[in-house]
């Protein structure tokens, strides 16, 4: 047993001795093929001790600098938010101007008529079909039956009238005939109220002739017929065109260019002369 110990010690010293004379003369040999040798067989290695250190190093940075990073979206968030508020304002005097640009043109086509302002208070009823109620009334010059429009078109009429209040019916109001033509025939017929199978607001204009070219997509205005409304207002676009055998005549279903739900300026369009209502 001790003989195999010792045979096994002197076999371990003589291969030892014998790799360690291998790598010196390989060394002495080619000095540049082991290094380059060597270097491939390290380069992975150090590839992934880089990587791993690289790695480590970046966790910690942003580890180190996460609440500075932090805070910096906070900022960043603040300003996006001060920049979205600034377009929505920019936007919001942008569709005023425009409004007020309409009126003005509608003024200046029609001057003689006085315009008084208005701010609607709330609504006559359930909503908007029933009216809106404004406040200016008999102490401002107004009077029953005074046409009330917007910046892009007809609104309705006064229909009830206080000292300092009053009642604007709309015209998608069933009850509210206005006398209308198509811009581009320039046939007439009688605009009212009308409310779709979908609940929406329109308006339709009957009593066209049945030979009518009305089409979708006309315009729609004032007449000017019975002195009721100032003539060639806007009132809206053609989205329909029923054709009625028996009546005889053509029906067209009319979006309004007013949006009754979000109307903010009114206009009550007053005669200089309101000893008579009367509109050219």
């Amino acid at each position: 047993m001790k003989f195999l110990k010792n045979k096994l010690t002197v076999t371990i010293i003589v291969l030892s001795v014998a790799f360690l004379g291998l790598i010196i003369f390989t060394v002495s040999k080619d000095t540049k093929g082991l290094e380059g040798s060597a270097g491939d067989a390290l380069n992975p290695l150090q590839k992934i001790g880089y990587t791993v250190s690289s790695g480590t190093k970046n966790f910690v940075d942003f580890f180190l600098n996460f609440s500075d990073v932090k805070e910096e979206n906070k900022e960043i968030t603040k300003e996006n938010k001060e920049l979205q508020s600034e377009l929505t304002q920019k936007s919001d005097l942008e569709a005023e101007n425009e409004r007020l640009r309409a009126l003005l043109d509608f003024k200046e086509q029609r001057d003689n008529y006085n315009y008084i302002a208005t701010n609607i208070m709330g609504f006559s009823g359930g909503g908007i079909i029933d009216g809106y109620i404004v406040d200016k009334g008999q102490d401002d010059g107004i009077e029953k039956g005074m046409v009330v429009i917007a910046a892009n078109g007809l609104v309705g009429k006064v229909s009830s009238v206080g000292s300092n209040w009053s009642i604007i019916q709309a015209i998608i109001n069933e009850n509210i005939k206005v006398g209308v033509m198509v811009e581009s025939t320039r046939e007439s017929g009688i605009l009212e109220g009308y409310t779709d199978n979908s609940n929406n607001n329109l308006v339709k204009v009957t009593n066209l002739p049945i030979d009518s070219t009305i089409k979708p997509g006309d315009k729609i205005i004032t007449s000017g017929v019975g002195e009721l409304y100032p003539k060639e207002i806007q009132v809206g676009e053609v989205i329909s065109v029923e054709e009625d055998r028996v009546s005889v005549m053509k029906t067209a279903i009319v979006k309004p260019t007013v949006d009754f739900n979000k109307l903010e300026e009114l206009f009550i369009v007053a005669p200089k002369d309101t000893r008579v209502i009367k509109y050219d």
